[in-house]
């Protein structure tokens, strides 16, 4: 393990966050614990993890809160962030996806199962080194410097968003099925819901505008990106 791999766990219950702390350090990353949301930002700005596990009900700020406000900070929005939560409800599950979550995770948890899904995140951060843009239609996406412009307008995606936009444009006009999704995207072998991949696409699409229109959907299938009509 990369022991320069920081994450920052926020959870307002001090056993929880000692848990995790205590298998997170003994994978070798660096861990900094919170069982205080309201200093979360202020925090995460001095840390810069590479990944945050956030816990949903705390009082003053709750972690949606927080994960809005990361995904609305320059220099924050594209830390990969792990829901813990008590909320076990679909709804819940995609509220949570809908706020920015790269994934959700539901208490009670398994530290085993924890620790995989932190493995697998951080595993799906790292990018391709090779320099490269990508373009078809009016969507550009400069993969080295991780930007993607509209119509020549820039846009913000999370990282979930943009290794989606990225295997859509890289495999335009092939359908991609939302089990495909799961495992080239999430890394996952259908662990988690197909419907965190429609939860995804429609916000992509709402981020895309005019050009949300080449983003197809195929009936009981999953996707695809095409040039033409």
């Amino acid at each position: 393990m990369d022991d320069s791999k920081r994450i920052l766990v926020v959870d307002d219950e001090v056993d929880v966050t000692e848990l995790l702390s205590y298998h997170l350090r003994q994978r070798g990353y660096e861990v900094r614990t919170l069982n205080d949301s309201r200093i979360a930002l202020e925090t995460a700005r001095q840390f810069r993890p590479e990944l945050v596990v956030l816990d949903i009900m705390m009082p003053d700020f709750s972690g949606l809160q927080v994960c809005r406000l990361m995904r609305a900070d320059s220099t924050l929005k594209e830390i990969p962030i792990i829901f813990l939560s008590a909320k076990t409800e679909e709804g819940d599950r995609i509220d949570g996806f809908e706020s920015g979550a790269d994934d959700y995770v539901c208490k009670p948890f398994s530290p085993k199962e924890l620790m995989l899904r932190v493995s697998a995140v951080l595993k799906r951060r790292v990018e391709t080194e090779e320099a490269k843009v990508l373009e078809v239609n009016g969507i550009r996406m400069d993969v080295e410097h991780h930007r993607v412009e509209v119509e020549s307008e820039g846009i913000d995606l999370t990282a979930t968003e943009f290794r989606l936009l990225k295997l859509l444009l890289e495999e335009r006009g092939k359908v991609q099925t939302r089990e495909t999704l799961l495992h080239k995207v999430w890394n996952y072998e259908n662990d988690i819901e197909t419907r965190t991949v429609d939860t995804h696409m429609r916000r992509l699409r709402e981020k895309l505008g005019n050009e949300a229109s080449w983003l197809e959907t195929v009936r009981g299938v999953g996707y695809r990106l095409v040039e033409s009509r």
